[in-house]
């Protein structure tokens, strides 16, 4: 393993119920191993993207109810394609070289995996996100 690797494990944080059995299929594996720590370990640069995302539109953002901001999230996230894949390549760029040749393998399930946690995170993280809080 390179030390490149062996850097990128080391500094994930770990998570306890983020179990690994030999029933799960291949998906739920590499997603409970590499996507949630990578995800939970980015959260802090995911939320000054949507910041910056919600910035740039015109924060509009700022001025919905809870139930329009969720649906807001999972818009950006699944129509803007450019965000998406900004997205995405603040994970895939945490990846060990490992990672990412079993990543390709089945990369359109894992994406579908990935960004709904992001979608996920992100909805945890919208009391953030007031305008108030502002960076």
């Amino acid at each position: 393993m390179s030390d490149r690797s062996q850097s990128l494990l080391r500094i994930r944080p770990e998570i306890a119920s983020a179990l690994i059995h030999n029933d799960m299929s291949d998906e739920e594996r590499f997603q409970n191993r590499t996507l949630r720590p990578i995800i939970k370990m980015q959260d802090e640069l995911f939320v000054a993207a949507f910041r910056n995302y919600a910035s740039k539109h015109k924060n509009s953002f700022y001025e919905l109810s809870l139930p329009k901001r969720f649906e807001y999230i999972e818009n950006a996230v699944q129509r803007d394609i450019k965000f998406r894949n900004a997205l995405k390549g603040m994970v895939i760029g945490q990846f060990t070289l490992e990672e990412f040749q079993e990543y390709i393998q089945n990369s359109s399930a894992l994406n579908k995996r990935m960004m709904n946690m992001v979608i996920n995170r992100l909805k945890d993280q919208v009391q953030l996100f007031e305008s108030s809080v502002l960076v």
